[in-house]
């Protein structure tokens, strides 16, 4: 039996309450895990001040109510699920190593930052620094998945070392800045400066776009690779366009002013 955790007072502060993960309530019984200590603001209350506990842990926990203003959730877990029926907060998944957590509503700034393994699916929107690394980082997100089938903002895989971002809408500006490798698929629009910095990596998008004048257009072709990628990411129910799927794409090299070893695919066909 799951344990189920509802909201029944939003904050009034950001309410930090990194406890709810698996890692941290593993064999808790319910009337342990409803007093264990969250910060409001610069007060620490028990979890019960703000949640509804409900069952007993197995290693899923799901949630409900709009946590837009609770951070932390999933902070350095390594197994089991969570759901959450709602928004969440930033700071989501950071530093996730494994497991899996589903977002069926958005997600704000840094979901995922500096993440090593698991996979996070978000159902609508996501924030700035999606699988980012945190201001003075050399190193982001160094494994795992993400995948958002709505729209994100600026700076999505800010120094990206490993794994896989997709975004089915649109990103902001700098998408893929510094990367150092990896890969971000992007099904809709990026916005400017993609790329801008990247040492290593790939970068895929399914609309053109422009570039910095520090890439270079390398050749036309049709990469048999992302056949795989797309038909995983059509078994995750994202709209993938059979032509999208067959290529072909223009491949840029750059940045010259790193590597010059990351690559930007941009399709080159017409979509049906």
């Amino acid at each position: 039996m799951a344990l189920e955790l509802k909201l029944h007072t939003e904050p009034e502060v950001p309410l930090e309450a990194d406890c709810i993960c698996p890692d941290k309530l593993q064999s808790l019984k319910t009337s342990a895990i409803e007093n264990l200590t969250v910060l409001h603001g610069n007060r620490q209350v028990p979890l019960k001040a703000f949640f509804e506990c409900r069952g007993e842990f197995d290693g899923e926990i799901m949630i409900e109510g709009d946590l837009v203003n609770v951070k932390h959730i999933a902070s350095a877990m390594s197994y089991g699920k969570i759901t959450i029926s709602g928004n969440v907060g930033t700071h989501t998944g950071a530093a996730m190593r494994g497991g899996e957590i589903v977002i069926e509503g958005n997600a704000t700034d840094w979901l995922g930052a500096e993440m090593l393994g698991g996979r996070i699916i978000v159902k609508g929107n996501a924030g700035h620094m999606v699988g980012s690394g945190y201001r003075g980082s050399t190193i982001g997100m160094q494994g795992g998945e993400i995948i958002v089938h709505g729209h994100v903002k600026n700076e999505t895989g800010h120094v990206i070392r490993r794994g896989l971002i997709v975004v089915g809408g649109n990103t902001g500006d700098f998408t893929g800045v510094n990367m150092c490798a990896g890969t971000i698929i992007v099904l809709g629009e990026m916005g400017l400066r993609p790329g801008a910095g990247m040492k290593r990596g790939t970068i895929i998008c399914q609309t053109k776009t422009a570039l910095l004048p520090t890439f270079t257009r390398s050749c036309d072709y049709q990469p048999i690779f992302l056949r795989h990628y797309f038909k995983y990411l059509k078994s995750m129910g994202l709209a993938i366009s059979d032509s999208f799927m067959r290529g072909p794409f223009e491949r840029w090299c750059g940045d010259s002013v790193e590597l010059n070893r990351g690559e930007i695919l941009l399709y080159a066909g017409k979509l049906q």
